[in-house]
Protein backbone atom coordinates (compact mmCIF):
# COMPACT_ATOMS: atom_id res chain seq x y z
CA UNK A 1 0.00 0.00 0.00
CA UNK A 2 1.16 3.20 -0.59
CA UNK A 3 1.77 6.15 2.28
CA UNK A 4 0.06 8.96 2.74
CA UNK A 5 2.85 11.91 3.72
CA UNK A 6 1.95 15.38 4.40
CA UNK A 7 4.89 17.87 4.14
CA UNK A 8 4.62 21.10 5.54
CA UNK A 9 6.40 24.05 5.61
CA UNK A 10 6.29 25.15 9.28
CA UNK A 11 7.21 28.48 11.36
CA UNK A 12 9.00 27.10 14.89
CA UNK A 13 6.05 28.41 16.39
CA UNK A 14 3.68 25.99 14.37
CA UNK A 15 2.07 27.83 12.03
CA UNK A 16 1.67 26.32 8.43
CA UNK A 17 -0.22 29.18 7.04
CA UNK A 18 1.61 31.63 5.20
CA UNK A 19 0.62 35.19 6.02
CA UNK A 20 4.05 36.78 6.50
CA UNK A 21 7.02 36.33 3.80
CA UNK A 22 9.07 33.68 5.79
CA UNK A 23 8.71 31.18 3.05
CA UNK A 24 9.56 31.25 -0.89
CA UNK A 25 9.56 27.85 -2.87
CA UNK A 26 11.78 29.64 -5.66
CA UNK A 27 14.36 30.96 -3.41
CA UNK A 28 16.00 27.42 -2.00
CA UNK A 29 19.54 26.73 -1.03
CA UNK A 30 21.03 23.85 -2.66
CA UNK A 31 20.89 21.41 -0.10
CA UNK A 32 17.59 21.56 0.56
CA UNK A 33 16.76 21.55 -3.15
CA UNK A 34 18.47 17.92 -3.35
CA UNK A 35 16.09 17.03 -0.17
CA UNK A 36 13.15 18.29 -1.76
CA UNK A 37 14.02 16.35 -5.54
CA UNK A 38 15.12 13.22 -3.21
CA UNK A 39 11.44 13.42 -2.06
CA UNK A 40 10.21 14.00 -5.01
CA UNK A 41 11.80 10.94 -6.69
CA UNK A 42 9.62 8.78 -3.65
CA UNK A 43 6.39 10.42 -4.84
CA UNK A 44 4.16 10.41 -8.46
CA UNK A 45 0.71 11.66 -6.68
CA UNK A 46 -0.11 14.78 -4.83
CA UNK A 47 -3.39 15.59 -2.85
CA UNK A 48 -4.48 19.06 -2.62
CA UNK A 49 -7.37 21.33 -1.48
CA UNK A 50 -8.79 23.45 -4.10
CA UNK A 51 -7.23 26.63 -2.80
CA UNK A 52 -3.76 25.34 -2.71
CA UNK A 53 -4.36 23.23 -6.09
CA UNK A 54 -5.40 26.91 -7.93
CA UNK A 55 -2.38 28.72 -5.87
CA UNK A 56 -0.40 26.32 -7.75
CA UNK A 57 -2.23 25.89 -11.04
CA UNK A 58 -1.59 29.96 -11.16
CA UNK A 59 2.04 30.24 -10.76
CA UNK A 60 3.60 26.78 -11.29
CA UNK A 61 2.45 26.48 -14.95
CA UNK A 62 3.82 29.92 -16.35
CA UNK A 63 7.61 29.56 -14.62
CA UNK A 64 9.33 29.14 -17.98
CA UNK A 65 12.54 29.97 -16.65
CA UNK A 66 12.68 27.95 -13.67
CA UNK A 67 15.93 26.38 -13.11
CA UNK A 68 14.67 24.43 -9.71
CA UNK A 69 13.25 21.58 -11.78
CA UNK A 70 9.97 22.20 -9.42
CA UNK A 71 7.65 23.07 -12.71
CA UNK A 72 8.83 20.20 -14.26
CA UNK A 73 8.02 17.89 -11.42
CA UNK A 74 4.45 19.85 -10.53
CA UNK A 75 3.82 19.70 -14.36
CA UNK A 76 4.51 15.78 -14.70
CA UNK A 77 2.91 14.29 -11.31
CA UNK A 78 -0.52 13.43 -10.88
CA UNK A 79 -2.28 15.72 -8.81
CA UNK A 80 -5.61 14.88 -6.94
CA UNK A 81 -7.66 18.19 -5.79
CA UNK A 82 -10.29 17.36 -3.36
CA UNK A 83 -13.27 19.67 -4.54
CA UNK A 84 -16.76 20.45 -4.72
CA UNK A 85 -16.85 23.76 -6.83
CA UNK A 86 -13.65 22.87 -9.58
CA UNK A 87 -14.85 20.50 -12.60
CA UNK A 88 -12.30 21.24 -15.18
CA UNK A 89 -8.87 21.63 -13.20
CA UNK A 90 -7.24 22.89 -16.40
CA UNK A 91 -4.03 21.40 -15.56
CA UNK A 92 -2.39 18.87 -16.99
CA UNK A 93 -2.27 15.61 -14.76
CA UNK A 94 -4.72 16.67 -12.33
CA UNK A 95 -7.97 14.33 -11.81
CA UNK A 96 -10.74 16.22 -9.43
CA UNK A 97 -11.98 14.05 -6.11
CA UNK A 98 -15.27 15.51 -5.24
CA UNK A 99 -18.28 13.71 -3.31
CA UNK A 100 -18.52 13.17 -0.04
CA UNK A 101 -16.13 10.39 0.85
CA UNK A 102 -12.87 11.52 1.21
CA UNK A 103 -11.75 8.66 3.61
CA UNK A 104 -12.85 5.75 0.77
CA UNK A 105 -11.12 7.93 -2.17
CA UNK A 106 -7.98 8.79 -0.49
CA UNK A 107 -7.65 4.47 0.91
CA UNK A 108 -8.30 4.01 -2.49
CA UNK A 109 -5.44 5.95 -3.87
CA UNK A 110 -3.40 4.38 -1.74
CA UNK A 111 -3.94 0.78 -2.64
CA UNK A 112 -3.05 1.47 -6.40
CA UNK A 113 0.28 0.96 -7.48
CA UNK A 114 3.27 3.20 -7.04
CA UNK A 115 4.96 5.71 -4.98
CA UNK A 116 3.88 7.93 -2.16
CA UNK A 117 1.40 10.41 -2.40
CA UNK A 118 2.16 13.90 -0.88
CA UNK A 119 -0.36 16.74 0.46
CA UNK A 120 1.36 19.71 0.73
CA UNK A 121 -0.41 23.30 2.11
CA UNK A 122 -4.22 22.84 2.10
CA UNK A 123 -4.59 23.13 5.59
CA UNK A 124 -8.44 22.28 5.80
CA UNK A 125 -8.12 18.80 3.91
CA UNK A 126 -4.60 18.12 5.59
CA UNK A 127 -6.89 18.30 8.87
CA UNK A 128 -9.57 16.11 7.61
CA UNK A 129 -6.36 13.54 6.53
CA UNK A 130 -5.16 13.67 9.64
CA UNK A 131 -8.49 13.26 11.33
CA UNK A 132 -9.34 10.97 9.23
CA UNK A 133 -6.16 8.65 10.34
CA UNK A 134 -5.23 8.72 6.73
CA UNK A 135 -1.40 10.14 6.92
CA UNK A 136 1.33 7.74 7.20
CA UNK A 137 4.10 10.18 7.33
CA UNK A 138 4.82 13.49 8.15
CA UNK A 139 7.60 15.35 7.18
CA UNK A 140 8.01 19.00 8.74
CA UNK A 141 10.30 21.40 6.86
CA UNK A 142 10.60 23.89 10.34
CA UNK A 143 11.98 27.58 8.81
CA UNK A 144 14.04 29.63 11.64
CA UNK A 145 11.24 32.15 12.04
CA UNK A 146 8.00 33.19 14.20
CA UNK A 147 4.93 34.56 12.64
CA UNK A 148 2.84 34.59 16.24
CA UNK A 149 -0.36 33.93 14.28
CA UNK A 150 -1.63 31.06 12.21
CA UNK A 151 -3.15 28.15 11.68
CA UNK A 152 -1.61 25.15 12.36
CA UNK A 153 -0.83 21.71 11.29
CA UNK A 154 -3.00 19.98 13.82
CA UNK A 155 -6.59 20.39 14.01
CA UNK A 156 -7.61 22.18 17.18
CA UNK A 157 -8.44 19.79 20.11
CA UNK A 158 -6.41 16.51 18.53
CA UNK A 159 -4.53 14.30 20.48
CA UNK A 160 -1.98 12.16 18.76
CA UNK A 161 -0.71 10.37 21.61
CA UNK A 162 2.98 8.98 20.14
CA UNK A 163 4.60 9.68 16.76
CA UNK A 164 7.63 7.82 15.99
CA UNK A 165 10.40 10.01 14.95
CA UNK A 166 12.22 7.95 11.92
CA UNK A 167 14.63 11.11 10.77
CA UNK A 168 16.33 14.67 11.13
CA UNK A 169 18.36 16.60 8.49
CA UNK A 170 19.42 20.50 8.40
CA UNK A 171 20.24 23.04 5.51
CA UNK A 172 22.46 25.83 5.15
CA UNK A 173 19.56 28.20 5.37
CA UNK A 174 18.69 27.15 9.10
CA UNK A 175 15.65 24.92 7.96
CA UNK A 176 15.78 21.87 10.06
CA UNK A 177 13.34 18.76 8.61
CA UNK A 178 11.63 16.27 11.02
CA UNK A 179 10.42 13.42 9.67
CA UNK A 180 7.30 11.07 11.60
CA UNK A 181 5.52 8.41 10.81
CA UNK A 182 2.19 7.64 12.47
CA UNK A 183 2.26 4.80 15.25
Amino acid sequence: MRKLVITQNITLDGSIEMLTSWFDPTAQTPDLLEETHRQDAEADAMLLGRRTFQDFRGYWPQQTDDTTGITGYLNAVDKYVVSSTISDPEWANSTVLTGGDLRGQVLDLKERDGRDIVATGSIQLTHSLIEAGLVDEYRLFVYPAVQGRGRRLFPENLEIPQLTHIGSASFSNGVVLSTYAAA
